[in-house]
Formats: C-alpha cells, sequence, structure tokens
C-alpha cells in the first residue's frame, strides 16, 4: 500500500498502469481504522493485478472535495483514471472484493 497526497494523486493514481483503490480516511475516524485491515489484506492478495492507496482526508483536502466525498471511510476504485466504483463506509471484505473483481484483468 502507498500513502498519495494531493500532489501525487494524479500521478500515482489517475495515470497508474493498472487499477488503484484508494481508501479515503482520517486518524480518529472509528469506522476507517475498522476497515484498514481489510483494505491491507486486499492489498496483499491481489498484489500484481490492484495497487492501493491511502489518502488522509485531515491532510489532503483538495482531492476529495473535487470528488465529492461527504463521508469516511470512503474507497474508490479508478481503472485508466476514472472512477468505476464507490464504496462508503464499512463493508465486510467480500462485499469490497465484490466491487473490485469485475474491474480486474
Amino acid at each position: 500500500m502507498i500513502e498519495v497526497t494531493d500532489a501525487t494523486f494524479e500521478t500515482e493514481v489517475l495515470r497508474a498502469s493498472q487499477p488503484t483503490l484508494v481508501d479515503f480516511w482520517a486518524e480518529w475516524c472509528g469506522p476507517c481504522r475498522m476497515i484498514a485491515p481489510v483494505v491491507a489484506e486486499i492489498a496483499n492478495e491481489f498484489a500484481g493485478r490492484l495497487k492501493v492507496a491511502k489518502m488522509n482526508v485531515d491532510f489532503n483536502p483538495v482531492t476529495p472535495g473535487q470528488l465529492g466525498i461527504m463521508g469516511i471511510p470512503t474507497l474508490i476504485l479508478f481503472k485508466d483514471g476514472v472512477e468505476v466504483a464507490r464504496l462508503v463506509g464499512f463493508r465486510p471484505k467480500q462485499a469490497l472484493v465484490n466491487s473490485i473483481e469485475p474491474h480486474l484483468d
């Protein structure tokens, strides 16, 4: 998993060569802490097919604002620079996998 910022988002996510899942989170967010290990598991299981990134919304307000993120955790899957899936709030691992897998090569 990598940490992305407002400055690196375009390069690391929108121009990524493989589908990229971005976890928008904050330290104070309980559901964000609950979903973090699930996102880490997905990053490990889909390594080589999926890039996984995290963005702290407290330190990087521009990108979440541009994407219309109103609540966290929000997970957005980008493919070829386009949003293809968005999940808001805590979800069990299988729900995340079910949303991501159809977009992987």
